[in-house]
């Protein structure tokens, strides 16, 4: 948008959500984080620059006059923020966490109404599509309350997304945000790209004193319910540094959550030694106490322990509260030795043995050793001549503020980059790594409207259509299926590719069109052939394309990255260039 005041960034987390803004006509001027109203205790608001990414489904009792009022409402049912996240830990059956990861998860029809998750009958539930859409109406409301003149829906408007969220993702989390009227004036941008927006928000132009041509960067971000990885590297153009994200590692659902049962495991171990046992209600409860514990601690690093508190059930509710503590080297050993090891290069995740049944849920990384799972993403971005070891780390996250991480993950990179007689990696200083992701996207909008730097990145993962052969029957055998190239890696937003050779398709009667996806097979051109079992499916579509039922027109396909940065897949009729665009379906059968 030419005409927008502010250049606004939003971070829709997992843990924690943020709003920043800098002025489109400051050209010197920082992002700064806006001051975000929401309850803290029945009857009483406060303005945070970070909303918590927790929803709570409160009972009528709870909701007594103004208990829940906002500046811009009066009532409220359904409370986001800071009193989500601690009521919730006290009744957890009513607390919906993890929206975005559920809103990534394909084992489920996200707009289902299935949120808390497993929550008993009689409390309301929402989807995950419109659990997000309200952690964004409650950001969008409080900037519309802080600048009346300048409404968001009129501003120029980036929505950050992990860089491994894929095209399904991609679309619900742009739906989540059409559903406060952000749709011409958005655009999304990767979760790592950000946070090193920020960074070089910071430097100004200083950041050519920092980087050498031939440096790759690991962007780090290791955040409440993910883990991020990817690269960035430093090029030469014309005498002119220039960055480019090479490198994108999976959606590992990984993060500060599984720290927080481990740390409550290790809390209910303790309490068991002096004869106290907990239920699986008070476990969920002893849960959020540990995330209220963790980020204490990590934050200030002058204070040993935090107290706990376990509610207990029944008519004796405080007599029953079961009281323990958290101390620091409870958690430092916890964390380090259970998520951070201290592995050899080739060390790869661990998949246990499966039981034959599980309950549905979150796909959940099966190992929780980050360091692990750093070393499978390195190897795969290896260059032709062996491992690339990043020379820079950005870490961004909130697990990331704890020096005693930091120190670990670096100490980790050194010794797998001297041992293959390279160099370990300097550390980038960055800001709050709880408000980079936001700031940086606010400078992404801005660079864009005003020609200043930005890096190439395009589609984090090449991506192809199933195509299946046209070949006799045989009893017991399908037909095969061939992966199509319809996306390279790296298509820049505002790109459009074209097919050259016409395929059949099926129109007036049920089809299925399967897709697939790759973030390591990045050489692959449009058209190239691939077996699908080397790729990873995504979303698939079921559908019924309008025209003559059974009958088969000859197209063209085309696929296009909008400006928004979203995959969007045509077929063109060869004769009547008739379109059909092919919308990913975000439904499981």
């Amino acid at each position: 948008m030419t005409d927008a005041t502010f250049a606004l960034g939003i971070d829709l987390g997992t843990t924690n959500s943020a709003l920043a803004s800098v002025p489109m006509a400051d050209k010197t001027g920082s992002p700064q984080p806006l001051a975000i109203p929401q309850t803290v205790a029945p009857g009483e608001t406060m303005a945070e620059n970070l909303l918590p990414s927790f929803l709570y489904m409160s009972a009528e009792a709870e909701r007594a006059p103004g208990a829940f009022a906002l500046p811009w409402r009066e009532t409220n049912e359904q409370v986001v923020g800071t009193y989500a996240r601690k009521q919730g830990a006290a009744t957890p059956d009513r607390l919906i966490s993890s929206a975005k990861s559920w809103l990534s998860y394909s084992g489920i029809d996200r707009r289902e109404q299935v949120l808390p998750w497993q929550a008993p009958e009689g409390i309301p539930k929402i989807s995950p599509l419109e659990a997000s859409a309200q952690y964004l109406a409650h950001l969008g409301a409080a900037w519309d309350a802080a600048h009346p003149e300048s409404p968001l829906s009129q501003q120029d408007v980036v929505l950050t997304v992990p860089a491994s969220f894929d095209a399904a993702a991609r679309d619900l989390t742009v739906e989540a945000a059409s559903q406060i009227g952000l749709k011409d004036n958005l655009r999304l941008l990767e979760e790592p790209q950000a946070a090193l927006y920020a960074w070089l928000a910071d430097k100004g132009d200083a950041w050519r004193d920092e980087l050498s041509v031939g440096d790759t960067i690991l962007v780090c971000d290791i955040g409440g319910g993910t883990t991020d990885f990817s690269l960035i590297s430093v090029q030469e153009e014309e005498g002119v540094l220039q960055l480019e994200r090479v490198a994108v590692g999976d959606h590992i659902l990984l993060g500060g959550d599984n720290m927080d049962l481990a740390l409550a495991y290790s809390v209910s171990a303790k309490l068991e030694q002096k004869g106290k046992r907990l239920d699986d209600w008070q476990m969920r409860g002893l849960v959020h106490a540990c995330r209220a514990a963790k980020e204490s601690l990590l934050a200030d690093e002058s204070r040993d322990t935090f107290p706990l508190a376990i509610a207990s059930r029944g008519s004796r509710l405080m007599g029953g509260t079961i009281r323990t503590e958290l101390t620091r080297p409870e958690l430092e050993a916890t964390l380090l030795e259970g998520f951070f090891p201290d592995v050899d290069a080739s060390a790869r995740p661990q998949v246990p043995r499966r039981m034959g049944l599980t309950t549905l849920g979150l796909p959940y990384a099966s190992d929780a050793a980050v360091t692990r799972h750093l070393a499978a993403f390195l190897a795969r971005s290896q260059s032709t001549d062996g491992m690339t070891y990043p020379t820079t780390v950005l870490f961004n996250g909130g697990v990331t503020r704890s020096p005693v991480i930091r120190n670990r993950i670096l100490k980790v990179l050194e010794a797998w980059a001297t041992a293959d007689g390279a160099q370990g990696p300097k550390v980038l200083a960055g800001g709050d790594p709880d408000l980079a992701v936001s700031r940086g996207a606010a400078f992404y909008a801005q660079a864009r409207q005003q020609g200043g730097l930005r890096i190439k990145g395009g589609t984090a993962r090449s991506y192809y259509i199933g195509v299946e052969r046209n070949q006799m029957a045989v009893p017991g055998i399908p037909p095969k299926l061939d992966a199509l190239c319809i996306a390279p890696f790296g298509m820049e937003e505002g790109t459009e590719v074209h097919l050259s050779d016409p395929f059949g398709l099926y129109v007036g009667e049920p089809v299925s069109f399967r897709f697939f996806g790759s973030s390591e097979r990045q050489e692959d051109p449009v058209g190239a052939v691939v077996d699908p079992a080397q790729l990873a499916e995504v979303a698939p579509i079921e559908t019924t394309l309008d025209g003559e039922e059974g009958s088969v027109v000859h197209v063209r396909l085309h696929a296009r990255v909008s400006e928004v940065g979203t995959l969007e897949i045509s077929a063109v009729d060869v004769d009547s260039e008739r379109r059909w665009k092919l919308s990913f379906d975000v439904r499981v059968e």
